[in-house]
């Protein structure tokens, strides 16, 4: 599975994937995070640019700070877009309490893991906040 990873989430995908990593899971699962730039998008582009690209590379978009307002934001393209077959969107709840808390972090890693097993049941559902 290859997750869009949002413009300011370097640093918790970083520490997220080194997670998945250590505990064995890219051995069972094909895991892959992608860049803005590898996929030639600019940190500046909209939320329905972003969730285009994502679907249409079939990307789950994980991310921290997408809007909720505006005709632009994440959830009016939900709204308006979203569909049965459509990827989800991952949100971290909380950016920051990832990067200084364990246990937050091991639960956003396990929420994560429990949704990429269960891929199929989750096409459509829009966001996924974890933990």
């Amino acid at each position: 599975m290859n997750f869009l990873i949002d413009h300011n989430l370097g640093g918790q995908a970083e520490i997220l994937f080194g997670n998945i990593a250590s505990q064995g899971w890219l051995e069972l699962l094909p895991i892959r995070f992608v860049t803005f730039k590898e996929m030639n998008l600019s940190i500046d582009s909209n939320d329905r640019v972003v969730w285009r690209i994502a679907q249409e590379n079939q990307m789950i978009l994980l991310t921290a700070n997408r809007s909720m307002k505006g005709e632009e934001s994440l959830e009016q393209v939900l709204r308006e877009e979203n569909t049965a077959d459509a990827f989800p969107v991952i949100t971290i709840g909380d950016a920051d309490r990832f990067l200084v808390d364990r246990v937050y972090r091991n639960r956003c890693v396990d929420r994560m893991l429990a949704i990429l097993l269960d891929i199929e049941n989750w096409m459509g559902t829009g966001r996924l906040f974890i933990p």
